[in-house]
């Protein structure tokens, strides 16, 4: 007996690495705009049940997110330093476990979604095809980071349809600041991985800006923090708002800072700090609806 529950032990221990539920950073990123579009759609105050579903959706959508790609690059990940040791990579769990995981996690995620109206579903399917579709997005285009962008934006008009029924321009507005975020950080992540998915011929917005990454980078962040302005006055939002964003701005000038020499460790340490932008934003629209509109 003790050597079965060993057994499963070590095993739900190789699954939750295959999960990343050891490096949460992912689901930090995932959350924060998630959090954005449900205070928004809410005005301030969203329905409770819907928050506590879409927080658990972000955990699970991020889980088989890394089953799935995992699996994708399981002939690619041991030839990359950082990601050698991951279990479907080192040969701990099979590619059919991974596969596995994956559906579980994707049938959990539409139970989830399912109380939900309608046009909720519909976004969540599509939503699902984008997050199955990035793992592959690097074979065929050098803006995996986009498609990624997507996936990880598209919690917003899911949000406002679960809470309101619609999908305002508003909600477009913020998908985009989203989506080029999601850019952002990803690129400096593979700058981190640059020499190694060189070799390994995997493409990255990292390969294809080449010596122009932080001017372009600097150049979407600026963009990132105008659409967020644009939102904001959409809204009548006050210098509360403003000040969470100038916060924000902050943590984007630190980032260029680090990634300067371009060292891989100071890359991945840009990209582990970005999900501190995420939460300037929400604790800006957190004052703003709490002291600006009592």
């Amino acid at each position: 007996m003790n050597k079965l529950l060993n057994l499963v032990g070590s095993r739900l221990v190789e699954y939750g690495r295959l999960i990343r539920l050891d490096k949460p950073i992912g689901i930090w990123l995932l959350l924060w705009p998630t959090l954005w579009a449900l205070w928004i759609a809410g005005n301030g105050h969203p329905r409770e049940d819907i928050l506590w579903i879409f927080i658990a959706g972000v955990v699970v959508m991020r889980s088989a997110g890394c089953a799935v790609n995992d699996y994708a690059d399981r002939n690619i990940d041991p030839h990359v330093t950082r990601t050698r040791d991951r279990p479907l990579a080192a040969k701990r769990i099979r590619g059919r476990e991974a596969i596995a995981v994956y559906l579980l996690l994707s049938l959990t995620a539409l139970a989830l979604i399912w109380p939900l109206n309608w046009l909720t579903r519909y976004y969540a399917i599509a939503g699902a095809g984008l997050a199955l579709a990035y793992p592959f997005m690097k074979r065929i285009t050098s803006l995996p980071q986009a498609w990624l962008g997507m996936a990880f934006s598209w919690s917003i008009p899911m949000a406002f349809a679960a809470l309101t029924n619609s999908v305002p321009e508003v909600a477009w507005w913020l998908f985009a600041c989203a989506l080029l975020w999601t850019v952002v950080y990803d690129t400096m992540y593979a700058m981190a991985d640059r020499a190694d998915d060189l070799r390994a011929g995997v493409r990255s917005t990292a390969t294809l800006f080449g010596d122009w990454d932080r001017w372009i980078l600097g150049i979407l962040q600026l963009l990132i923090i105008m659409g967020l302005l644009e939102v904001g006055a959409s809204l009548n939002f006050g210098w509360r708002y403003q000040t969470g964003l100038l916060a924000g701005a902050g943590c984007f000038v630190w980032q260029q800072i680090l990634i300067r020499r371009r060292s891989a460790p100071d890359c991945f340490k840009a990209f582990v700090q970005s999900h501190y932008f995420g939460l300037c934003v929400f604790l800006g629209l957190v004052m703003e609806y709490f002291y600006g509109r009592s």
